[in-house]
């Protein structure tokens, strides 16, 4: 941790803003040249990492001036969600302590009974296959989304404080990155889409198993111990249990809080954990994690 002109700066994070923008410029640069293909997986894992990288704002890195940490991680390289209402959902899901619980927890993937008993055959199937990781990082994105933009229509037309403010502060935030994909670079809409969609997807790794539904509050977090390009990806968010414990702790500092109380942590969070990112894909690429329906619901319906 750094001072300058009087801010406190986590400089590793503003080198990974800058990796982060550098990339996602010389990736949609080259598939705007005529190497799309080749680029796009590069523009989609900056995608990903810039939603990482505005977790991290979100939770008050790299300054500690929220304006200017928003200020970072302006440009909406992702199109599809605000800032400003992910900075609102994500802190509800830290504040409740009923996480996965579809109705009380902003970032659930689970539904209630009810709904379950009342969904049609082909959502059935929807919600099951996007429940194996396969199905999630294809279909996760497309289910995530809508879900997403109903509950947001929903809040527009009650009125909610902030809603509003934060859709039309995100037209700005989108343009800029449309002004440089379509009429700098010469990207197509398709072209770029395709590459957002594939950045949600990968980003649908790290959620898939960040928790399970548990009795003790304290079990439902995960450690997934692998260091690999996800974790960096991520920004140590595999750690989850960690982030959770410490939610003000930048991302840098998760290995070292765990290497310290690794025995603790596993203990506090029911030993729920993975090796990496591999035994995931072993255990869950094709088979259901859990069920859709909220197991520790009241289920009326048998």
């Amino acid at each position: 941790m750094w001072r300058f002109d009087g801010l406190r700066v986590e400089w590793p994070t503003v080198v990974m803003l800058g990796l982060c923008y550098g990339t996602w410029l010389a990736a949609t640069w080259s598939m705007g040249g005529g190497f799309g293909w080749v680029w796009l997986p590069v523009a989609a894992f900056s995608i990903t990492l810039h939603s990482s990288l505005q977790h991290e704002a979100n939770h008050g890195h790299p300054t500690r001036t929220e304006a200017v940490n928003t200020a970072l991680v302006f440009p909406a390289l992702g199109l599809f969600m605000p800032y400003g209402r992910f900075r609102a959902l994500h802190r509800a899901h830290h504040a409740t302590d009923a996480l996965t619980d579809p109705v009380m927890d902003t970032e659930s993937f689970f539904v209630t009974p009810e709904q379950w008993a009342g969904a049609p055959r082909p959502l059935r199937w929807l919600l099951k296959a996007q429940n194996t990781l396969v199905g999630r990082v294809t279909l996760g994105p497309a289910v995530a989304l809508s879900r997403f933009y109903r509950g947001e229509w929903r809040e527009l037309r009650a009125g909610t404080p902030g809603v509003a403010r934060a859709w039309l502060a995100h037209v700005p935030a989108v343009a800029v990155v449309l002004v440089w994909t379509y009429w700098v670079c010469g990207l197509s809409m398709l072209a770029y889409g395709l590459a957002t969609y594939a950045g949600y997807g990968v980003l649908m790794v790290r959620t898939f198993a960040e928790h399970r539904p548990h009795t003790d509050p304290d079990k439902r977090s995960v450690v997934i111990e692998g260091r690999g390009p996800f974790a960096w990806l991520f920004l140590n968010n595999n750690l989850h249990a960690v982030h959770h414990r410490h939610p003000g702790a930048p991302w840098y500092v998760l290995p070292r809080l765990y290497a310290r109380a690794r025995a603790g942590i596993l203990a506090r969070n029911g030993g729920y954990r993975f090796d990496g990112y591999g035994a995931l894909w072993r255990l869950y690429a094709f088979r259901m994690k859990e069920p859709v329906s909220h197991p520790l619901l009241v289920d009326r319906y048998g």
